[in-house]
């Protein structure tokens, strides 16, 4: 991140929430704070109803980056998307997780619940809060997503 994150947004459905959870206790030891948008158990949900409100907040600017999951991420990320100055980006790997802050400046990170493993998400956690956006010939592009061309 551009500057020092302290703060984190969580959410996800059911399909998410083992993973969720892991990385919430991941986070914490590490001193972040996590705002922990739900879903709090493996019962049965539906994504859009807490990444919505997550989503609401990292637009409006009241949390700097956001963590969230379901089952494929796709769904999560499409919600998430749907907001201005969101930026979701659906990682599986290092090297797409790195570009998604690198080139797009990515502030929410969408991870595959069911599709990824626990170290692995972990070390994208780490990668995706870590790495600056690079500015330059890729800010022209963000302020084209964002419809922002100052």
């Amino acid at each position: 991140m551009s500057e020092t994150v302290h703060e984190i947004a969580m959410g996800s459905d059911h399909a998410g929430f083992p993973l969720k959870e892991k990385i919430k206790d991941y986070l914490l030891k590490k001193g972040y704070s996590v705002n922990d948008y739900g879903t709090h158990s493996e019962e049965k949900t539906d994504y859009p109803d807490y990444i919505h409100p997550l989503s609401a907040r990292v637009s409006a600017g009241e949390h700097p980056v956001g963590i969230i999951m379901c089952g494929s991420g796709n769904g999560a990320s499409m919600t998430a998307n749907k907001y201005p100055g969101v930026r979701s980006a659906l990682c599986w790997s290092a090297v797409i997780t790195r570009l998604a802050r690198q080139h797009n400046d990515a502030n929410i990170l969408a991870l595959p619940g069911r599709f990824i493993e626990e170290e692995l998400a972990l070390e994208l956690v780490d990668i995706f809060l870590n790495t600056p956006f690079e500015g330059g010939r890729h800010l022209k592009r963000i302020q084209k997503i964002t419809g922002n061309m100052q």
